[in-house]
């Protein structure tokens, strides 16, 4: 199963421990009250209400202030312009999907701002105007419907891929409702499937039968807010006669199940998700009786066809053999399950590298290994005529794959062909996506090219290594101009994420180079600890009680850049989001003196509150239980805790959605006013809808992407 973060939530896999809720009052694990001291003493805690009149009204009010500050000026409307007509172009590359025969696309622009689902062939896909015919119109479905639907996915039905299971988000919260559709009619199904609004989900079992996860009511919801009871569901009957599969614990984080629809190797499971790193997957057999993958709770499972694999987040004893931590093994999965632990060890970690991913075609598997923060692609078969794994897998480099930039690959139908979409994209070379096919090992074929959609001659990119608190090496990317001065002038952006072993890869963005880059400002990108850049490792030596090197590291990246004459405390502001957003409350409470401005977008700011609200008890497998005796060192990176009122801080930017069920709009509402009384230079915006991403559509995103470079560029080239 993949890797997951607050930004990066997927089916089956998700977040951490939390409390229990019984009768509305919050119970620690083991029964007793859970601290509420915290809430006792805030005064701003009716800002938690989050569509309550009297907090959407101080919503209004400080947006009205914000706008007239940043958004009311030519430069301003101008750079939303520019944006908007990135996010608008119809130049962009359209990603796709092999659904069956045809590849289907989500697709937006300035006349279709919710999107047009659509496909054509492959034949047609090359042409550089490819004919696109529409499959569903979500502008046009809300229009008739009065929604705000955003599009969340669809999940269509092998062999013959006529029914799919469309999940669409009002707003774009992460709570949606699941509706099946015909592929054939292009219409939903009347009296179909359906799944009601809440954070789930229906996955097919055969066309009259699917897996739902949802909320049933009563205790069916885990203390996060996710499934914490999987029930399989037949057509024709209402979704309360559904026959429970599994029921989690109330601890749980979320439970869900699925069937691998692979041809020969069809097979049920239920996956148990306790906390974040920490899951259970169960083969559900034909008489429903669950057997357990006796696989470590922390190792990433997969299984393909005939093959397990485990990606290894600690080191595993098998077969009289230690597997160290970082590791992906791989064995058969019928022998596995029938007691043998003979693994053959396809990927090893060493200081400078670790596993991006891997994809499986029909015949072989791509492993995708970065080595200091740049991707290496190669190709794994079984060797023919192979008896056992101590013969083992053959392997070469992907041929013609890129070594620049951020690479990445994934299968086009691993059922059916050996093909692969591999993408490449840098800070100042836009993304190209091409068509390889790994049986043959022939030079990947380019097929689509995103525009420059700003001046890259001007600039350069570098990758430097800064010297943290501890005396570890931490990579950061620069992105400067090439006539730069080194006397600390230049306006400089730093970006940051630093957890849920998120690794942060160069990226080309129109809106950081007409927004930031063209103004003639740098750019910087650190590889702090707690992100995934050289695996678990990296990620581990930032949680919970050492989440300071976190921080530590990226401020001794704000320290590298003064010293070496890129950008002075003055000249240099950041940026970060959801737990970026929480790195960046830190740096403000506690390394103002490093920075002149900071834009904190969707954060986590009250860390005694977090696990109480939203799907915040998902995280304290990262962040730790505050309820508990944690909180001596979680209050030492709590930045709404940490403010103190007689401090000086640089002027800072909240940016949020009301609409965000994932992380809580009262973390940067709570922190923006304790602020304002305490008379700091602050503003505020909190966009009315847009889910977790900050916007619901592209001229929501260009607006808040403008009012976050126009605040940054004022306040640091002053």
């Amino acid at each position: 199963m993949p890797k997951v973060s607050p930004d990066r939530l997927v089916l089956g896999a998700v977040l951490g421990l939390g409390l229990v809720s019984i009768g509305g009052a919050a119970f620690a694990a083991d029964g007793t009250p859970a601290k509420e001291d915290a809430v006792a003493n805030d005064p701003y805690q009716w800002l938690e209400d989050v569509h309550g009149d009297k907090p959407i009204a101080w919503v209004r009010e400080q947006n009205a202030h914000s706008e007239a500050e940043l958004a009311t000026k030519p430069e301003f409307r101008k750079l939303e312009r520019d944006i908007l007509a990135i996010l608008d172009s119809t130049a962009k590359i359209p990603g796709v999907e092999k659904i069956g025969d045809f590849y289907y696309n989500l697709w937006k622009d300035k006349d279709h701002a919710r999107g047009l689902w659509r496909r054509t062939t492959l034949a047609e896909y090359r042409k550089p105007d490819p004919q696109w015919e529409t499959v569903l119109d979500l502008d046009a479905l809300n229009k008739a419907e009065g929604k705000a639907w955003v599009w969340h996915g669809a999940d269509c039905l092998k062999p013959d891929y006529t029914r799919c299971l469309v999940a669409l988000s009002n707003g774009g919260s992460d709570a949606d409702v699941t509706r099946e559709f015909d592929l054939s009619t292009k219409q939903f199904v009347r009296d179909g499937f359906f799944r009601p609004e809440a954070k789930g989900g229906l996955g097919w079992i055969d066309k009259d039968t699917v897996y739902v996860f949802t909320d049933f009511g009563g205790n069916s919801m885990t203390p996060s807010g996710y499934p914490r009871i999987v029930k399989q569901w037949s057509r024709g009957t209402p979704m309360a006669a559904a026959t429970k599969v599994y029921e989690g614990q109330p601890e749980d984080m979320y439970i869900s199940g699925f069937r691998d629809q692979t041809p020969g190797f069809k097979r049920d499971f239920v996956s148990r998700t306790i906390a974040f790193y920490n899951d259970e997957l169960y083969l559900r057999g034909s008489d429903g009786k669950l057997v357990k993958i006796d696989a470590p709770n922390s190792a990433n499972k997969s299984v393909h066809g005939a093959w397990l694999l485990l990606e290894l987040r600690d080191p595993y004893e098998a077969g009289g053999q230690t597997y160290p931590a970082g590791a992906l093994i791989a064995t058969k999965f019928d022998d596995f399950m029938a007691g043998k632990r003979g693994f053959f060890q396809l990927f090893t970690p060493d200081e400078h590298s670790s596993l991006a991913g891997y994809a499986w075609t029909k015949n072989a598997l791509v492993l995708n290994v970065m080595r200091d923060v740049r991707n290496e692609l190669s190709v794994f078969r079984f060797a023919p005529g192979a008896r056992d794994l101590d013969e083992g897998f053959i392997s070469h480099p992907l041929a013609g794959a890129p070594t620049l930039g951020t690479v990445s690959v994934s299968a086009v139908d691993s059922d059916t062909s050996d093909a692969v979409w591999i993408t490449s994209t840098d800070y100042l070379t836009p993304t190209s996506l091409m068509l390889a096919d790994v049986s043959t090992n022939t030079p990947p074929e380019v097929l689509k090219s995103n525009p420059q959609f700003f001046n890259a001659d001007t600039h350069v990119i570098e990758q430097h290594f800064a010297t943290s608190k501890d005396g570890t090496k931490i990579p950061y990317f620069l992105v400067r101009p090439k006539a730069m001065k080194a006397d600390g002038s230049t306006p400089t952006l730093l970006y940051g994420y630093g957890g849920f072993e998120v690794s942060m890869t160069p990226a080309y963005s129109g809106s950081v180079g007409k927004g930031w880059l063209e103004m003639g400002g740098a750019y910087a990108v650190a590889n702090i600890r707690g992100g995934g850049e050289y695996g678990p490792r990296w990620h581990q030596a930032a949680l919970k009680a050492n989440r300071h090197k976190a921080y530590e590291d990226f401020a001794a990246v704000a320290e590298d850049l003064a010293k070496t004459g890129v950008a002075d405390s003055k000249r240099l502001g950041i940026m970060g989001g959801s737990n970026g957003g929480l790195l960046m409350g830190n740096m403000l409470t506690q390394y103002p003196q490093l920075f002149g401005a900071i834009v904190v977008q969707v954060p986590l700011l009250d860390m005694k509150r977090y696990s109480h609200l939203l799907a915040g008890a998902s995280w304290m497998a990262e962040y730790g239980d505050p309820d508990t005796a944690d909180w001596e060192y979680i209050k030492t990176f709590s930045p709404y805790q940490l403010f103190d009122p007689a401090k000086d801080y640089p002027p800072t930017l909240f940016l949020t959605s009301t609409a965000d069920d994932r992380v809580h709009p009262a973390h940067a509402r709570k922190m923006m006013a304790k602020m304002l009384e305490a008379k700091k230079d602050v503003r505020y915006f909190e966009n009315i809808e847009g889910g977790h991403g900050g916007a619901a559509n592209n001229a929501q995103s260009a607006h808040m992407n403008a009012l976050a470079y126009t605040f940054l560029w004022q306040t640091l080239s002053k």
